[in-house]
């Protein structure tokens, strides 16, 4: 028998990951063709990313104190709206980089909502037994839609025309609204006992930085997201109008193999769990990311680069997997809302630092240096983790009682 819900979640992770890939790709080569400046095209990425700092433990108590699907559907519709206002400047014309900046800060805040309340829906949406399938699903399409099928799509939408790219995305995120409309079940979590934002705030914060496995892995995130965010911010620029030399549809191709690692590292994470464990599985991410970090900074050549971005793409995504159901177990529900915004914001909020980082690094010093200060801090990442990221720590996560007692709707 169908499920539903589960269906329905997999399929809005498509329809918004493709319109989040296309829009990635549009903003920051928008930025290439009004200016050459490796700061000035990497600020669109630092300002998709800064509300992570600015407002995710706002949303976070939001999220454990609202309907989580009502806070995704206003999400897409905010995406929607700065879309439209993108759009409308580029037919008449007026499109600079403060417009720019401005739809990506909109754009951020939306996905700072939409992905908090996500991944907070999940446990009232399906089966406690299904978690984990249901989330190497999602992550699987997240990549394939953001990298493998979003990036050449946007990159070839683009090369057709920028008007084309975003009536496209536009579109894609109003399916998303729909889809969500359609999930059946309670998604406003259990009634308790309200008291002051900030309090709330810190309950979360209290949460993740007591238990020492969960501030780790969000601390070792901060520094791997902190790499990415670098080589995502600089990667137009330096494959576009910089030492590759990439016309638009073949710089959507190089970021596929972003997606396409993902995609095998959602079908391995299962059997790689069984045979080495969980452990070794997550530790992949941080041979990944130093890959797609160092290689960039050593050689010059696009197949280098893709087969690095692959090995990451690979790596991060049984990182997630993993990660998503740790705190999906360990987490009680009333919690899950703060508890992701807390470890999104210590996990990401470094994101708009770094990229800001990397683009003053990489006018300043150069490509090389920008891309191989971020790989001495992955290597770096080793030791803690080992020290830290124990079997038995992960062991004692997922067996943690907390989600027991859910009792989520799974609609057939």
């Amino acid at each position: 028998m169908v499920r539903r819900n589960e269906w329905l979640l997999l399929s809005f992770t498509v329809a918004t990951n493709l319109a989040d890939a296309v829009t990635k790709v549009a903003l920051p080569l928008l930025a290439v063709r009004i200016t050459d400046q490796p700061a000035a095209i990497a600020a669109v990425a630092v300002l998709l990313t800064l509300p992570w700092l600015l407002t995710a433990l706002h949303v976070g108590v939001l999220v454990d104190r609202l309907d989580r699907r009502r806070l995704m559907v206003a999400a897409e519709v905010a995406r929607i709206a700065a879309i439209a206002v993108l759009l409308a400047a580029l037919l008449a014309g007026l499109v600079g980089l403060p417009l720019l900046y401005a739809v990506a800060l909109a754009l951020g805040v939306a996905e700072v909502v939409a992905l908090t309340a996500g991944a907070s829906i999940v446990p009232a949406a399906v089966r406690r037994d299904r978690w984990q399938t249901v989330t190497a699903r999602i992550t699987a399409a997240e990549y394939l839609c953001n990298g493998f099928v979003g990036a050449p799509v946007g990159g070839f939408l683009v090369a057709a025309g920028f008007t084309l790219a975003l009536g496209v995305t536009g579109a894609v995120y109003v399916a998303g609204v729909v889809l969500l409309l359609l999930l059946v079940g309670v998604f406003t979590p259990a009634p308790r006992e309200r008291r002051p934002v900030g309090r709330e705030i810190r309950d979360g914060l209290g949460f993740l930085l007591r238990n020492r496995l969960l501030r780790t892995m969000a601390l070792l995130i901060a520094a791997m997201a902190g790499a990415w965010s670098a080589w995502l911010a600089l990667i137009p620029a330096y494959a576009v109008a910089g030492p590759l030399g990439l016309d638009e549809r073949r710089f959507g191709l190089l970021l596929t193999a972003l997606g396409a690692g993902g995609v095998v590292g959602a079908l391995l994470v299962g059997p790689v769990n069984r045979l080495l464990g969980r452990r070794w599985s997550m530790f992949a991410d941080i041979v990944g990311s130093f890959a797609l970090v160092a290689v960039p900074a050593v050689v010059t050549a696009a197949v280098p680069v893709g087969v690095a971005a692959f090995v990451a793409g690979m790596g991060g995504t049984m990182w997630t997997v993993n990660s998503r159901v740790i705190i999906q177990s360990a987490v009680p529900d009333g919690m899950l809302g703060r508890f992701n915004a807390a470890s999104r914001l210590v996990g990401w909020g470094a994101t708009p630092i770094a990229a800001g980082l990397a683009g003053v690094l990489a006018q300043t010093l150069g490509y090389r240096v920008a891309f191989g200060a971020f790989a001495v801090i992955c290597a770096l990442l080793v030791v803690p983790f080992l020290r830290i990221v124990t079997n038995d720590a992960l062991a004692a996560a997922v067996a943690t009682p907390e989600a027991d007692a859910r009792q989520p709707v799974a609609a057939a």
